[in-house]
């Protein structure tokens, strides 16, 4: 696998114009557009880039957007029908190769109108919901059985979708009825049943892999006919938790029974040696490879 270096943010590309950075991804529109086929692409580059506590941190994760690229880019696959499921629409431009400057590490996409949910499935106890059953015995104000524990999977997966908040905000959970009120009830029905069936035959397929698909999180856009369509990055380690089975099964401690293929290294590293305050302490070279490896040891066990 290749690991080109990447361009600079705000650096034009061959036949596109850079108009975004986000804290990973950025993004381009066409320079010229001859062909009117073309006026609804964008071109989305994955940088190496790595953020936590709302920081960007440095040095980034080297390999990190094209391996999250090529797992994305087989997930999306995999969704259209390659695992024998029905086809899911997605945002990719079917045969579009992006520029060789970027090849590997970006994806050229069809512009969609984006809708403001963000459409999370829970198919395990762990992180914040752990604390909100903890203190009210409900995740996302759905109420759960007692005697749960961290990392316990839950009865049955539970779409907990958040509102999309506004560039430089922090995403809100929300309830189903909250979401019905922002896009309809029949797009909120929709958005639901589409995310819980994506769940299903992804953690399916992360079981066949030895590995359990705790949780994710997915974006969907519709186009200019109004389908629904699956967009942004899929079922990558930075949008999904992804724990090993056997680990989980057999951990003598939480860390050890849920440890995830992100960055959580870094996360752990960060909470130990900073204290949220200044500019955080520039990443040793251990840590980096370390999560790189973990990166890669996801995407090589789902392809192989």
């Amino acid at each position: 696998m290749s690991s080109a270096a990447p361009s600079p943010a705000s650096a034009d590309l061959p036949g596109w114009r850079h108009v975004y950075s986000g804290k990973v991804r950025d993004l381009y529109v066409p320079a010229d557009v001859p062909d009117s086929d073309d006026a609804d692409r964008m071109l989305v580059v994955a940088s190496d880039r790595v953020s936590a506590f709302d920081h960007v941190l440095s040095p980034g994760i080297a390999g990190k957007g094209e391996l999250l690229t090529t797992l994305s880019m087989w997930w999306f696959d995999r969704l259209a029908g390659d695992d024998g499921g029905p086809r899911i629409p997605n945002h990719l431009v079917d045969g579009a190769e992006p520029p060789t400057e970027v090849a590997g590490r970006a994806m050229i996409v069809h512009a969609l109108e984006m809708l403001p949910i963000e459409c999370v499935v829970r198919g395990y106890l762990t992180g914040s919901g752990y604390q909100e059953y903890l203190a009210s015995g409900t995740v996302c104000g759905i109420p759960l059985p007692e005697g749960l524990a961290d990392g316990d999977r839950l009865p049955e997966p539970l779409y907990t979708p958040a509102y999309k908040a506004p560039m430089g905000e922090h995403d809100e959970n929300i309830t189903f009825e909250q979401s019905v009120e922002l896009v309809g009830e029949e797009r909120a029905n929709a958005l639901r049943d589409a995310s819980l069936a994506i769940y299903a035959r992804a953690a399916a397929t992360a079981e066949a892999a030895g590995l359990i698909l705790a949780d994710t999180k997915f974006e969907f856009g519709q186009d200019l006919e109004g389908t629904l369509t699956l967009a942004d990055e899929v079922l990558t380690s930075d949008s999904s938790r992804y724990w090993d089975a056997r680990a989980w099964r057999e951990g003598a401690s939480p860390a050890e029974r849920m440890a995830s293929f992100d960055k959580q290294i870094v996360r752990d590293w960060l909470s130990a040696n900073w204290d949220k305050t200044g500019a955080p302490p520039e990443l040793p070279a251990q840590i980096v490879d370390r999560t790189t490896a973990r990166y890669r040891e996801l995407l090589e066990r789902l392809v192989a």
